[in-house]
């Protein structure tokens, strides 16, 4: 039954997300040829939209194969006309569908920087461009060893790529863990956390500095997958397959301290450990939150 439950599930998901990705690359023509301005901000605006669509069908799916039972605890003051910085951690590549079925239409659609060399991609980097995924081009750690006058470089091609966003409704996603949390991961970069790993601010500096005064709040949201075996890794197969018998998301809205906004953290060592100092004391509360509805299990 879980494996039958788990083909069907992916393989509608998979046709759901071939559609949408050829609408789109089809409607990126229309995106590319506004004639306007005014027509340009109408065309995005109808992009937009197909993603809210392209959830909703993904979460109709998962109510009716009855995947798992979802314990969401979600701010009603949210819009989906505002601006946001998003932050949550990360287990598995399922947190993202957990995430899209937790916020449609409570939240603009999730954003986040994708490398410039992926727009190139067959069908997939022209349906980005189409939803105004900032695509941002890094330097590598070599390229600043050798030319270090490049440092915070990339902090303002962020700035740049996010221009965009000041005329229409914005979520950007970052993930401060960086990777998918393990066991093996957890104690291998010795973490001080019980439930985390040690946060990065690169990713969340970009947007603060990128965006500044624009951003309304910061969503700060917690995923945690209850009843699992803990030895067993947790996985989109599992979730999709009906193996994780509960999820539990917590999110809070957070009022972002206006000190840590445009500013340049490559650049300005004090704010960065201003900043730092910021998200590990939200990834305290994080691993408390999570080590008490542990508890509750």
């Amino acid at each position: 039954m879980q494996v039958a439950r788990g083909v069907v599930v992916l393989l509608v998901l998979g046709v759901n997300t071939i559609l949408l990705s050829l609408v789109l690359f089809v409607c990126a023509f229309a995106k590319l040829l506004a004639p306007n301005a005014a027509t340009l901000a109408r065309v995005r605006r109808f992009l937009a939209k197909l993603p809210v669509l392209w959830i909703s069908v993904n979460n109709g799916l998962f109510a009716l194969m009855r995947i798992t039972r979802w314990d969401v605890e979600v701010p009603s003051g949210l819009s989906s006309e505002g601006c946001y910085a998003v932050v949550s951690n990360h287990q598995s590549w399922a947190d993202i569908l957990v995430l899209q079925r937790s916020f449609n239409r409570r939240l603009p659609f999730f954003r986040f920087f994708v490398k410039s060399s992926l727009i190139w991609l067959p069908i997939l980097g022209q349906a980005w461009w189409a939803l105004d995924m900032p695509f941002m081009k890094r330097h590598s750690k070599e390229l600043l060893a050798r030319r270090p006058e490049l440092k915070g470089q990339d902090l303002e091609n962020a700035r740049k790529a996010c221009e965009k966003f000041r005329d229409m409704p914005v979520a950007m996603m970052n993930f401060p863990e960086g990777t998918r949390i393990s066991e093996y991961k957890r104690l291998g970069r010795e973490s001080s956390y019980r439930n985390l790993l040690e946060p990065r601010i690169g990713g969340i500096g970009q947007v603060f500095y990128a965006l500044g005064e624009q951003l309304d709040a910061l969503v700060d949201v917690t995923i945690l997958y209850t009843g699992t075996d803990p030895a067993a890794p947790l996985s989109l197969w599992r979730l999709v397959s009906g193996q994780i018998p509960r999820v539990v998301v917590r999110a809070r809205q957070l009022q972002i301290p206006a000190h840590l906004l445009g500013r340049n953290f490559a650049t300005d060592l004090e704010f960065r450990e201003e900043l730092a100092a910021w998200v590990r004391h939200l990834w305290r509360e994080k691993d408390e939150l999570i080590s008490g509805q542990k508890l509750l299990r």
